[in-house]
């Protein structure tokens, strides 16, 4: 199996990005010309170095709902009576909970 995915890592690295892009705004936000240009350039770039982690993370999100649906379909195909059972408990138990609402 692959490595867990990293949750923590990633919301500490999109606030970090955040962060760092919306002072660059503040400062750009007092400052002209060349200056200006240059924050302007340095956020566009953070948020660019964001977008593609993100589109990492996204295949990487991918790649693991794909593992988990095959290990869920190799089951159901070997066992497919403790499948049904355990669906039927499953739906039991949320049929307990709804009613008692």
């Amino acid at each position: 199996m692959s490595r867990p995915f990293p949750s923590e890592k990633l919301v500490d690295d999109f606030s970090t990005v955040l962060s760092e892009a919306e002072s660059l705004l503040h400062d750009a936000a007092s400052e002209t010309g060349e200056r200006a240009r240059d924050l302007r350039q340095q956020i566009e770039a953070k948020l660019a170095t964001a977008k593609i982690r993100l589109q990492e993370v996204e295949g990487q999100v991918a790649d693991q709902a794909r593992i988990c649906a095959r290990a869920t379909d190799d089951f159901v195909h070997d066992h497919p009576w403790q499948a049904v059972g355990i669906g039927a408990a499953v739906g039991f138990i949320l049929g307990l909970l709804i009613s008692r609402r």
